[in-house]
């Protein structure tokens, strides 16, 4: 009997696991969720860093290289895969983007996005209140 429960205990802990590991994968690393988007939305400097790091004109910090890897899918599914905190996030930089360097906010579009595939589905989201 001992065994018996030993065993299922095993095998409980590992489909814990793997439910942890299959979670894991359905969001982004949430480590982001900590980035301080509000900083780099008031700081044009920092934010024209970022966008050429993104537009690979210019070096990436670590977050940098992290968030430009991302950019393509969260672009294409809406942010699916996004945590409700960096939802947040992003559209911060996205506006800020938007209102303070529309020059390279149209470049990423370009480099991302040249047919407008998805710039519905992402004005959508960039508008939702979620």
């Amino acid at each position: 009997m001992n065994n018996f429960k030993l065993t299922m205990k095993t095998v409980i802990s590992l489909c814990v696991l793997v439910a942890a590991v299959c979670y894991a994968q359905d969001t982004y690393n949430p480590q982001f969720d900590s980035f301080n988007a509000e900083e780099v939305a008031d700081n044009t400097r920092l934010l024209k860093n970022y966008g050429k790091c993104f537009l690979d004109q210019g070096p990436c910090t670590a977050e940098g290289s992290d968030f430009k890897r991302v950019i393509p899918e969260a672009l294409r599914t809406s942010c699916a895969k996004c945590t409700p905190k960096q939802r947040v996030l992003i559209r911060t930089v996205v506006r800020a983007f938007q209102t303070k360097l529309p020059d390279i906010w149209e470049a990423l579009i370009q480099k991302h996005d040249p047919e407008g595939t998805y710039k519905a589905s992402f004005d959508n989201f960039l508008n939702a209140q979620d």
